[in-house]
């Protein structure tokens, strides 16, 4: 009994000890200083269990269809997409270093996130990272869709290819 005693004063002591950290300001929420692996680490793997638990949506047929691939990229350099994640030839904006996480590599992205996951990250933003929900700032989903088109291609775009896809009406 007198072990679970113990065991319930530490308790309380941590959690009053973790409330005064916290709450207290000793934790930095600086962006120009890294987290704890420990926390990246949670942070990262978090993040990953949502979107595969959160990503039900089916893709549209006409995912694969090259013409919607081509519309998703004019949509990826209009509505801000490619100020954080740049695109083929094309760097990202200055600002985007100071992010942390950095923003996620596209290309790569492409190859490990099912079509229904990048659409849900697209239309509903992640928490942590600067990815705003692009269906909050008014993209439809068909838009949304077409940008899983785009990045799901991304990996074989080449820069003349991205350029005339979003010069072209």
């Amino acid at each position: 009994m007198r072990l679970l005693a113990l065991i319930g004063a530490l308790a309380v002591i941590v959690a009053i000890a973790a409330a005064i950290f916290f709450f207290g300001g000793f934790w930095s929420v600086a962006e120009n200083q890294d987290d704890p692996g420990i926390v990246s680490w949670a942070l990262a793997s978090v993040r990953g269990a949502s979107v595969a638990r959160h990503a039900t949506e089916a893709p549209p047929a006409n995912l694969d269809e090259p013409a919607t691939a081509e519309a998703g990229a004019r949509v990826y350099s209009t509505i801000g997409c490619v100020n954080c994640h740049g695109g083929p030839g094309v760097k990202w904006a200055k600002f985007s270093e100071g992010l942390k996480p950095v923003p996620a590599d596209l290309a790569a992205m492409a190859k490990e996130r099912t079509p229904s996951e990048l659409f849900w990250v697209i239309k509903n933003g992640v928490k942590f990272t600067g990815m705003p929900s692009f269906g909050l700032a008014g993209a439809s989903d068909q838009d949304i869709w077409s940008i899983v088109a785009f990045v799901r291609k991304l990996p074989t775009v080449t820069e003349a290819d991205y350029k005339t896809w979003t010069t072209s009406p």
